[in-house]
């Protein structure tokens, strides 16, 4: 008889549990039964309080994209002998894969995302929180002033969801922000204020407006890209 967990204070003993639908596997020494087909977040927000795992950028309306990171975890697919780390919102559940959610390298690697982050947004509670629970005083940066995390939950809800691309992710590195086509301050007609993207934003960067639309962070438009509007319109 297999000790089996199915929440942090629940477990079934089953003899046998063969099952071409069905993937064993251990969670911090705990040993797990879930479907197939699942990545090991996924699995693990059925298991009630079975691994400890975060994660900003990810919502089970749309795709997982693995943006914020947050959600590394440790996985040994040889039994426990060699870990490496992997982002467990894409991480597909294995036969036999061991996971650990919670150790010291896990533990370090998220507070120095979480240092990132807060120092690019300083002022959002769920990074204060994070902060506080990983013991993240103050950032070694510079200090920013955003309120968005650029998890793209925003852009991947209205495409995916609502059918619709009325936002986006624009630039790159540094430059790169959540913005309506052409840099526009304000949304255009493809946007339908459904507020699905002000819904799905983990930081409350977007907010629903007056005029019934969400307002998006003002972006700061690179200066080659000024350059290139400014050479297009003399052309």
């Amino acid at each position: 008889m297999t000790k089996y967990w199915i929440s942090s204070e629940t477990s079934i003993e089953i003899d046998s549990a063969e099952d071409n639908n069905v993937v064993h596997f251990s969670v911090d020494d705990k040993d797990v039964i879930v479907s197939n087909g699942q990545t090991i977040y996924e699995a693990l927000q059925r298991q009630s309080g079975i691994g400890n795992i975060p994660a900003l950028c990810y919502h089970p309306s749309v795709r997982p994209y693995g943006a914020c990171r947050l959600c590394t975890v440790e996985v040994s697919e040889d039994g426990g002998k060699n870990f490496r780390f992997v982002a467990s919102c894409l991480y597909p559940v294995k036969e036999g894969l061991v996971v650990k959610t919670n150790t010291e390298r896990v533990r370090n690697l998220r507070k120095g995302i979480i240092e990132l982050l807060l120092a690019r947004c300083p002022n959002t509670k769920v990074l204060q929180e994070l902060a506080d629970e990983y013991g993240v005083e103050k950032p070694r940066f510079a200090l920013g002033d955003h309120d968005c995390i650029l998890c793209g939950l925003c852009v991947r809800a209205c495409q995916e969801i609502i059918g619709k691309s009325a936002i986006s992710l624009v630039n790159r590195g540094i430059y790169k922000e959540v913005a309506a086509p052409f840099y526009a301050y304000e949304l255009g007609e493809e946007c339908i204020g459904c507020g699905d993207c002000a819904f799905i934003c983990p930081t409350g960067a977007i907010k629903m407006g007056e005029n019934g639309k969400p307002e998006l962070p003002r972006v700061k438009i690179p200066y080659a890209e000024i350059g290139a509007m400014a050479s297009a319109a003399e052309g």
